[in-house]
């Protein structure tokens, strides 16, 4: 398998079918830095408009409609000394007559210490002197191309990926999109160093990280929805609006992933989801909303 060094020269704010700006093997490992959700790269150069310009797209040998593609986030290393946040949250996850009363909206900096892997507010917010955090990298946006020719806005989120916001999309998760083009076409940017649930400011700790991901062709694994799975869980995950249809997506997907590859009746998924299951919040903020559903592999055995 080869490993690859992609330096992107061109960004996107649409994942669609647009031409390649690299190909690869099934099973290859790509390496790329991203730049932050409003364009600027490591050096606080302006290198593309907002929102969440992707690196890519990555033509995956191979990968054909009908098929899935498997990304493996093997490492994310931050490569700037700075991220930055909304100082407010968002309107719509609040009392509308709460709404008046929130801060500005304006762009709080934050210091990213690479060596202790650590984040900061710089300056400190008042009442907030000592808050550190620790360093938990996550990308933002990324999927494939959707079918039909069309292309989605990275500012929203649909079946083939797109701006989900998921803090569990970091090092060491194993995430499979549906492929609906030859090649599949794959885009990655947005990272975060840190992001709570919802992403309900509006904003993670948005900065840049060299990303490291290893694409690989699934034949035959025809899929609806964007799935997952860490070194503990295994997740599904349904994008839509209002919050209650992404519910039922990730929760319509889960139970048929139980059934189809792990050999459960609808009956013993019902009974396992009604009880095991744990759901969370991806982003309540975008067009459309995040919701993950998720069952420890403790209480799964593949048939």
């Amino acid at each position: 398998m080869t490993k690859h060094h992609f330096r992107a020269s061109h960004w996107h704010n649409v994942l669609g079918t647009l031409p390649p700006a690299l190909t690869v093997a099934s099973g290859d490992s790509v390496i790329t830095e991203t730049i932050d959700s409003h364009g600027f790269d490591k050096d606080g150069v302006h290198r593309a408009p907002e929102p969440n310009p992707m690196n890519g797209p990555i033509f995956v040998t191979g990968a054909e409609p009908g098929d899935a593609l498997k990304v493996e986030i093997l490492r994310m290393t931050p490569i700037s000394d700075t991220g930055w946040t909304r100082a407010a949250l968002a309107g719509n996850v609040v009392d509308p007559e709460f709404v008046r009363g929130l801060p500005p909206r304006d762009k709080t900096i934050w210091r990213i210490d690479r060596d202790a892997l650590t984040v900061t507010p710089d300056p400190p917010v008042p009442g907030l002197e000592n808050f550190v955090l620790p360093l938990q990298p996550m990308i933002g946006c990324f999927g494939v191309a959707p079918a039909l020719g069309q292309a989605f806005s990275t500012a929203t989120s649909a079946e083939n990926g797109g701006n989900m916001d998921y803090r569990g999309f970091g090092p060491g998760a194993t995430v499979w999109f549906p492929v609906a083009v030859p090649g599949a076409l794959f885009f990655l940017g947005d990272c975060h160093a840190v992001q709570g649930d919802g992403e309900i400011v509006g904003t993670g700790i948005e900065t840049c990280f060299e990303v490291e991901v290893r694409l690989t062709v699934e034949k035959g694994r025809a899929l609806v929805w964007p799935r997952g799975e860490s070194a503990t869980e295994i997740y599904s995950v349904g994008n839509a609006r209002p919050l209650d249809q992404a519910l039922q997506h990730a929760t319509t997907d889960m139970f048929n992933w139980l059934c189809s590859d792990y050999g459960l009746s609808p009956a013993a998924a019902s009974h396992l989801m009604g009880q095991v299951v744990r759901y969370d919040v991806g982003n309540v903020f975008d067009p459309a909303y995040t919701m993950v559903c998720r069952i420890e592999k403790k209480w799964l055995s593949k048939r």
